[in-house]
C-alpha cells in the first residue's frame, strides 16, 4: 500500500461524501445497519467510519440507551461524518487508529467496519485489537469489496486512467480498496487473530449515478486515486476525470447509469 492510499485530506472528503457514498456506499451501509440493529447491541465501536454513512443508517435503529462510538484515522472525515449526523447524545466521535484502539478490553458488544480494513498496514493486527474490545459473545462485523472486475465503473476508471497515463497507470483502486477479496485469505486471518466463527456472504448490489460524469468525479476526486492523478501531472485532473468519464458514457450511456457492485460481508465472533 502506497503512504497516499490513506490519505483523505482537502476537498476529498467532501468529494468523497457527496458522490462517492451515494454511488457505492449507501446500500451496504443500510445491509450492515440491519444486520448490527439485528444483534441488538447496547454498546457499539465503529471503525473506519469515514464520512458517517453507516452512523447515520444505524444509530436510528439503536436502542436509546445505546452507546456508540465512532472513530476514524483521518480527522477531515471524521469532521465531514459529524457535519452530517443529527445531534444525537448517545455518539462519541473520536480520532483513533483501529490497529491501536484507545479502549479497555472487552467493552464493546458490536465492533463495525465499512470498507475499512483494506486501509490497515497491518490487518491481523487490526483484527486482534477488535477482538480485544469485545465482550464475550460479542461481534466483529464488516465488508471487504470483491475483486475490481466484479464493481464495474471502479474497472473502468482504472482502466481510462490507463490510457491517459501509459507509463505508469494509477492503480490505486485496484491495489487497496478491491485489493483484499481473497476470503480464504480473510478467513485465515481472523482465525489467527483468535476468532472461531467466521460466516462471509458475497453481495451484489447496482451502483447507479445521474450521468457518467457522477462515477468519474467520485473515484478520481474522492478517493485517494486524486493524489496518484495529480502526483503524475496536477494539471491534467480534470482532464483525467473527464477521460473516464467518456470512457464510462461510451460503454454505458450519456445519460442515467447503472452497474453492477460486489463485495463480501464478513461477521466474526468472539
Amino acid at each position: 500500500m502506497s503512504k497516499t492510499d490513506k490519505v483523505f485530506t482537502g476537498s476529498i472528503a467532501e468529494n468523497y461524501d457527496r458522490y462517492l457514498v451515494p454511488l457505492i456506499f449507501e446500500s451496504f451501509a443500510g445491509d450492515m445497519a440491519q444486520r448490527a440493529a439485528g444483534l441488538s447491541p447496547s454498546s457499539v465501536l465503529e471503525t473506519a467510519a469515514g464520512s458517517g454513512v453507516v452512523t447515520r443508517a444505524l444509530a436510528p435503529r439503536l436502542v436509546p440507551s445505546a452507546s456508540y462510538v465512532v472513530t476514524d484515522l483521518n480527522q477531515p472525515m471524521l469532521d465531514q461524518a459529524a457535519t452530517r449526523q443529527p445531534a444525537d447524545s448517545r455518539i462519541s466521535w473520536r480520532k483513533a487508529d483501529a490497529q491501536a484502539l484507545p479502549f479497555e478490553d472487552a467493552v464493546f458488544d458490536l465492533v463495525c467496519c465499512q470498507f475499512g480494513v483494506m486501509f490497515f498496514p497491518d490487518r491481523q493486527s487490526g483484527y486482534r485489537e477488535a477482538k480485544r474490545v469485545l465482550k464475550p459473545g460479542g461481534c466483529f462485523m464488516f465488508n471487504v469489496w470483491d475483486r475490481i472486475e466484479e464493481n464495474v465503473f471502479a474497472n473502468d476508471v482504472t482502466n481510462a486512467l490507463a490510457e491517459v497515463f501509459p507509463n505508469d497507470p494509477p492503480r490505486f483502486l485496484a491495489r487497496t480498496p478491491h485489493g483484499y477479496h481473497d476470503t480464504a485469505l480473510i478467513r485465515s486471518d481472523l482465525e489467527q487473530a483468535g476468532f472461531s466463527r467466521v460466516a462471509i456472504e458475497t453481495r451484489a448490489e447496482q451502483s447507479r449515478a445521474s450521468s457518467p460524469r457522477h462515477p468519474a468525479v467520485a473515484y478520481c476526486q474522492g478517493t485517494p486515486l486524486r493524489n496518484e492523478i495529480e502526483a503524475r501531472d496536477a494539471e491534467k485532473l480534470e482532464a483525467a476525470t473527464d477521460h473516464a468519464a467518456s470512457a464510462i458514457a461510451n460503454r454505458h450511456g450519456s445519460g442515467q447509469v447503472a452497474a453492477k457492485i460486489q463485495a463480501h460481508v464478513i461477521v466474526a465472533m468472539v
